[in-house]
């Protein structure tokens, strides 16, 4: 058997791919098969979106204990997952002409720039406000559940994946509302935030837990949650009106 070098890593190659780092040991040439067999993958594989979503929207806590200690090669990276889900939103948005006044915020003029800031995270760039939201949840989910053994970032991991199939609720209803014009969005963001409590606290269950403890666990997590989502509103709505006051006297 004829016997190559590995391009990548030098390694010597006696059959199809490396045994060292998995490259073959001929790379395909980029052509129409190849796109649309790496399309093909990224949907429909084992590592392709779809598997990601399915198994995270379904067994949440499962899926995310596996990737984190047992097997990571069959789920798209997190922060990447999380990218890919808001960009799909942001594109049906833009598609379905959906902007900040759909989402009915109470309290907060149009034109303000509390209001301005709420559209960058919900319409403009929805990826860069769930990182800063979900290191934000991280930190209060990792005070309430200190004893469960995991650190900041894999949290951040287990909520970079939540938040992008709620974020993928979000895409749904608003493709209902572009289309038969149903503002569906606030009754789509209770149900993701609910997901969201319920994804988490099965994270953290186990299953010789006691009932009171399960629910305990759900109850720390929504409490995790709600404290952010209340602090982040009210940091914003301050922030925006020391601007506002600033511009309106320069």
């Amino acid at each position: 058997m004829k016997t190559t070098n590995c391009k990548n890593c030098n390694e010597p190659i006696g059959g199809k791919f490396c045994s060292n780092c998995g490259q073959p040991a001929e790379l395909r040439r980029i052509d129409n098969y190849y796109l649309i067999h790496e399309i093909r993958d990224f949907f429909f594989a084992n590592k392709g979106m779809l598997y990601t979503v399915k198994k995270v929207l379904v067994s949440p806590g499962k899926s995310v204990r596996s990737f984190l200690a047992e097997d990571r090669h069959r789920f798209i990276k997190p922060i990447t997952f999380l990218f890919i889900t808001s960009l799909i939103y942001t594109i049906v948005n833009y598609l379905f002409n959906i902007g900040t006044e759909d989402y009915q915020f109470e309290g907060i003029e149009a034109g303000t720039t509390a209001y301005r800031i709420f559209d960058w995270m919900l319409i403009q760039h929805p990826a860069y406000a769930g990182i800063i939201t979900g290191l934000f949840i991280a930190l209060w989910v990792k005070l309430f559940f200190r004893k469960a053994g995991y650190n900041l970032l894999e949290i951040f991991i287990l909520l970079c994946f939540v938040a992008g199939v709620a974020t993928l609720f979000m895409s749904i209803a608003s493709i209902v509302k572009g289309i038969t014009g149903w503002n569906i969005l606030q009754p789509a963001s209770y149900i993701g935030n609910i997901y969201l409590i319920w994804a988490v606290g099965q994270f953290f269950n186990r299953k010789e837990f006691s009932t009171k403890k399960k629910v305990w666990t759900y109850v720390k997590v929504f409490l995790s949650y709600l404290l952010v989502i209340i602090l982040m509103a009210l940091l914003i709505v301050f922030i925006g009106a020391v601007i506002d006051e600033i511009i309106k006297y320069q």
